[in-house]
């Protein structure tokens, strides 16, 4: 009979979830594995086992983060109207930024960038821009956007925003008196959707 696995997918998400949690709250030198694996309930063992170590450890939370945007935005789709298919990026985006704080920090805060991690790693996480650049391109073909600037500014400035209002709102900075962040949010999205179409 085969022996049972002791560091499982279960442990590998544990782990990850918690060192997740460590990043974004604390910073990436508070990332002891010692400490990881104790609030986890397991060993430095089952960190090595599992990710071969710390760096193996940040790319895998790196990773996991980007999947789950990606899949998002992946699920969107594509409809005959690309200019609401970027709202509703938008939206996703949002989405699993508010269900998930600690994954967006991990993605978007300043204690993991591309360079630190593997090629790989670095590919998944530039990947997850290219369903809103294609709904731009396809905007652009429609001629419901400009030619110019290229598409690739547009959905620069457009993810830009989509971050930006994310950012304020994770970090509790958006203004009690703007109203509630979801409605801020979409009406922000459409409005600047909006501009684009008329410029």
């Amino acid at each position: 009979m085969a022996r049972p696995r002791i560091h499982d997918d279960a442990m590998a998400g544990r782990l990850l979830d918690h060192a997740a949690q460590t990043l974004s709250t604390e910073g990436a030198r508070a990332l002891s594995l010692r400490a990881l694996a104790r609030e986890a309930g397991t060993s430095t063992a089952a960190v090595y086992s599992l990710f071969g170590g710390k760096s193996g450890l940040l790319a895998a939370l790196y990773k996991k983060a980007f999947a789950r945007l990606g899949d998002a935005q992946v699920a969107v789709g594509e409809s005959e109207d690309p200019l609401e298919d970027i709202v509703r990026l938008g939206l996703a985006y949002r989405s699993v930024a508010v269900s998930d704080p600690h994954g967006y920090r991990v993605m978007f805060g300043d204690e993991l960038v591309p360079s630190d991690l593997d090629a790989a790693a670095a590919r998944m996480g530039a990947r997850t821009f290219d369903p809103l650049l294609a709904a731009v391109r396809r905007a652009v073909s429609s001629g419901s956007f400009p030619t110019s600037p290229a598409p690739e500014s547009i959905a620069t400035a457009l993810w830009a925003n989509v971050h930006g209002l994310v950012s304020l709102e994770l970090g509790r900075f958006m203004p009690p008196q703007a109203g509630e962040p979801g409605m801020v949010f979409e009406a922000s999205i459409r409005a600047m959707v909006r501009g684009w179409a008329k410029a």
